[in-house]
């Protein structure tokens, strides 16, 4: 758990960048409906609106090679760059490694096989990045200070950070070589065993593809229901103009449950962790979750939202996907019917009503409600009932934000800290949040509390025999700053 917690922390620095990207699309796609529809281009104002589409799209589809720089440097004990830039090569290498035209080289059997063949063309997803993100930062936290022979010793320390990275990815690649694939067409054949279940199928497929977007493997579920994987398409045939006489299924009615979720679901979570964010963290929990919502209620674009909690509280994460699964369900028995060419916001539904194959969107007003209240009524009780971290309710106590440091010369009262606590030998790792200076000791019978409180701080907390928090206040930046050179 506490690693999913490092790992939550470490994606708020990529993830806070992604909801003006999702916004920017939204109002591209309003002024130039062709984007998403297709058709040419011409004029000043459908030309301001690719420009703007494009200018979200350039995150947006490349958001997993944030997610490896963000990670490699958020996860690394003092968040050096160098782990960012072994992250960025280990994801160059997987996904190098495992693209379909080299993974079809290394096993020929792949060109026979679509599943196999489609599995490595989604090989650039957001779970890569995130392996790709961990082995950068692990790997700088533990060859950092390697120390090679001296013909060698050009590539010592953070120089063979990298390297380390680069072999491990290869290592890790082989591995995925082989169970990739298999992953990916066991979801594929689980996405044709549902399709027989109607309305039921659609909430199990909605409930599995929110589940699975950590991964990545959405993609096997969303290739069987939205395009011709195994003869459905109804994402390719609503767009079409066809209508359900001309399939054999409801048509839409894979796309339909996702509405109500993305544009009014996701502001009603929102809305329950901005009320349950502490006082002192209230704004940065707006700034995070409330733009979030935005994104998705105007385009979709719910990963900013997503990618904010679900590895601070995984349990919420799997709520969240079951709330989708039962939404689907009653979204589609109750005759709504929308599609999208890009997600479930109110951009695609303005321009799927006008389809042949919608239906009922009016009902988006009905279920719009009552998906925002649900969403946010479960949100808020889970969050108070488990006391879950949820953006803005981390674990600092609220009257810290109001201490003072009694002593503004940081560097003093880094040195006399770093004299409490054994010295920089005894030091494992360094870390701060908002009040706090976290740190990680060798040896615990070292630290001397009289020591640290000395310095002008306003106490310290032993949560673990290795772990000393030093209560700073909202200066712990600039300590932390003096702590780390210090360390050096």
């Amino acid at each position: 758990m506490k690693f999913l917690q490092k790992l939550g922390k470490a994606l708020m620095l990529p993830v806070a960048v992604l909801p003006i990207c999702g916004i920017l699309m939204g109002v591209g796609y309003l002024l130039c409906p062709e984007t998403m529809q297709g058709g040419d281009i011409n004029g000043i104002v459908p030309v301001l609106g690719l420009f703007l589409v494009k200018a979200g799209g350039a995150l947006i589809d490349n958001m997993a090679i944030l997610f490896a720089i963000g990670i490699g440097v958020g996860m690394a004990d003092d968040n050096d760059g160098t782990a960012g830039l072994a992250a960025l090569a280990s994801w160059l290498m997987i996904t190098t490694l495992l693209s379909t035209g080299v993974a079809s080289i290394l096993r020929p059997g792949i060109v026979d096989n679509p599943n196999m063949t489609l599995a490595f063309d989604k090989i650039q997803n957001p779970f890569i990045g995130i392996i790709a993100g961990i082995i950068g930062a692990t790997c700088y936290n533990k060859f950092k200070s390697t120390k090679l022979p001296d013909w060698l010793s050009f590539f010592s320390g953070k120089r063979c950070v990298a390297i380390v990275a680069g072999v491990v990815s290869i290592i890790v690649s082989a591995i995925l070589l082989f169970v990739w694939p298999l992953v990916f067409g066991a979801l594929i054949a689980v996405g044709e065993a549902i399709v027989s279940l109607k309305a039921v199928g659609v909430g199990i497929y909605a409930f599995l593809n929110r589940l699975l977007i950590p991964t990545g493997l959405h993609h096997a579920l969303n290739n069987v229901f939205w395009f011709d994987t195994i003869g459905l398409g109804d994402l390719t045939h609503f767009w079409a103009g066809e209508t359900s006489a001309d399939v054999t299924w409801s048509l839409g009615m894979y796309m339909s449950g996702f509405f109500p979720c993305m544009m009014f679901g996701i502001p009603g979570a929102a809305l329950a962790m901005i009320h349950t964010a502490k006082d002192n963290k209230k704004k940065v929990a707006i700034g995070l979750v409330a733009s979030a919502a935005v994104s998705a209620f105007v385009c979709g674009v719910t990963e900013p939202f997503e990618f904010a909690f679900m590895f601070l509280a995984p349990v919420l994460y799997v709520i969240y996907a079951l709330l989708y699964g039962i939404f689907a369900f009653i979204t589609v028995s109750l005759g709504f019917r929308a599609g999208f060419s890009f997600s479930a916001g109110a951009t695609d539904l303005l321009f799927s009503a006008s389809l042949p194959a919608a239906a009922k969107t009016w009902l988006i007003v009905p279920l719009g409600i009552a998906a925002f209240i649900v969403f946010y009524v479960v949100f808020r009780f889970a969050i108070v009932k488990f006391d879950l971290k949820t953006p803005g309710r981390e674990d600092d106590d609220e009257d810290e934000t109001k201490v003072q440091l009694a002593n503004d010369d940081f560097t003093t009262v880094a040195q006399i800290i770093l004299e409490g606590v054994g010295g920089k030998e005894n030091v494992a790792s360094i870390d701060n949040c908002i009040t706090r200076l976290r740190l990680e000791i060798k040896d615990y019978t070292a630290v001397d509390e009289k020591k640290i409180k000395s310095a002008g701080v306003a106490g310290v907390i032993r949560p673990g025999k290795n772990s000393v928090q030093v209560i700073i206040g909202t200066k712990v930046q600039f300590v932390a700053d003096e702590f780390k050179k210090l360390c050096k």
